[in-house]
């Protein structure tokens, strides 16, 4: 069963949520935030990054730089741009991107299931990022990023969501990407119940986007024993079916001392080539390759593709054992200076435009991974190679906030 509990949740008031709310911390660099917030006192940057705060001269994850961002969390709840609840709820947080609609609902998630593997994570963490992520919730008391989960659609939930958000949103307005973010609370003692019923019939969730949020609100968890509120990790949760997985492109800084044409021909043993393609492949097992200012569509053979594991079959994993490793010499792509990844957001043209620019010798383009596979891999315990998945739109930090 997985547990889901109702919160008193921290919110942005209103009229000032398009102001507060923001991108994940981990989307953007400390530059990019820094020129993001520059103009805006109440970019909720100021709390989740506080290095763009830092004195001069102090280490990004010194005690006196996470003080930082208790200071612009303080400042932002004196002044009432974030407010708490008066009593525990659950949310509906719903977001619209282009013609794709997705609802999530929003509560704390079990720590003690997520250690047991209730939850189910489907990538291995970094400690370092751990680390940062724990120090930011012990200094704040509260969570104030969400998990991205997900659960195996079930009808009644979907139609309940349905429902309730035919009523007038609490909080809406549309980012400057264009997306457009609502939320909902549910603080009827009957619908709590219902939801918490609906989620305790559910044999397990899933980690879609968030594992270094998720371990660290488990770290601090083990370390208070489940005293106050931190006995939960703050969550939006999707049905499966109603999620949007983009892929995550590679670009590759040489060509490991291969020509162009030496490169094709060794990629010959492993692929069908054929010249052509706009950069997106078409299906499962295929990729595409920029290199020398032309597209060309690469097809495992088949003998490659075979395996009765679904983590084995990838199409991330065979580039990886196949390509990056044997071909281009990237062992380890967690940790080699010669490969960089590209949310699928950006698309084809971002490929196009980092090799063309001298930045990047080729490009390889992939078919997004599947939510089915997702859930095959982690409901047998495995692990995804690292980028694997690029889901949209991203969660906006600041919608709710989980003091613990």
């Amino acid at each position: 069963m997985a547990t889901v509990k109702p919160f008193a949740a921290v919110r942005p008031r209103p009229d000032l949520a398009a102001r507060i709310c923001e991108l994940p911390y981990d989307v953007m660099s400390e530059t990019e935030a820094r020129r993001r917030a520059a103009d805006n006192p109440l970019s909720f940057l100021r709390v989740s990054r506080p290095e763009i705060n830092r004195l001069p001269g102090a280490s990004p994850h010194a005690p006196e730089t996470y003080a930082q961002a208790r200071l612009a969390w303080d400042n932002l709840r004196a002044q009432g741009a974030l407010a708490a609840d008066p009593r525990p709820a659950f949310y509906l947080y719903r977001q619209v991107m282009g013609d794709h609609s997705q609802t999530g609902i929003v509560g704390a998630a079990s720590c003690r299931e997520y250690l047991d593997g209730v939850v189910r994570k489907h990538e291995l963490t970094r400690p370092d990022k751990e680390d940062d992520r724990v120090r930011h919730i012990e200094t704040l008391n509260a969570q104030t990023g969400p998990a991205f989960l997900f659960y195996r659609a079930v009808p009644a939930l979907a139609a309940f969501t349905r429902e309730r958000t035919a009523k007038a949103p609490d909080v809406d307005f549309v980012a400057p990407d264009g997306v457009r973010h609502s939320s909902w609370a549910v603080d009827d003692a009957e619908e709590i119940a219902f939801w918490e019923a609906q989620f305790a019939a559910l044999p397990r969730l899933y980690i879609a986007d968030g594992h270094h949020r998720s371990a660290a609100a488990a770290r601090v968890f083990q370390a208070r024993g489940g005293t106050g509120g931190s006995g939960g990790f703050l969550s939006v949760i999707f049905a499966h079916d109603t999620l949007k997985i983009l892929p995550y492109h590679r670009v590759l800084k040489d060509l490991n001392g291969h020509s162009p044409a030496a490169l094709l021909a060794r990629l010959g043993k492993g692929f069908q080539i054929e010249d052509g393609g706009a950069g997106a492949p078409a299906g499962r097992h295929e990729v595409g390759l920029y290199l020398a200012g032309r597209w060309r569509r690469l097809r495992f053979l088949p003998a490659l593709t075979r395996s009765d594991d679904p983590a084995e079959q990838l199409d991330v994993a065979l580039l990886q054992r196949h390509v990056l490793g044997p071909v281009f010499g990237i062992d380890n792509p967690r940790t080699s200076e010669r490969i960089g990844f590209v949310g699928g957001i950006r698309g084809p043209g971002e490929l196009e435009r980092l090799v063309n620019g001298g930045d990047y010798a080729c490009a390889l383009a992939l078919h997004p991974t599947g939510i089915e596979e997702l859930m095959a891999i982690a409901d047998r315990g495995g692990l995804m190679p690292p980028k694997s998945t690029w889901f949209e739109p991203k969660l906006r930090d600041a919608m709710f906030c989980l003091a613990i």
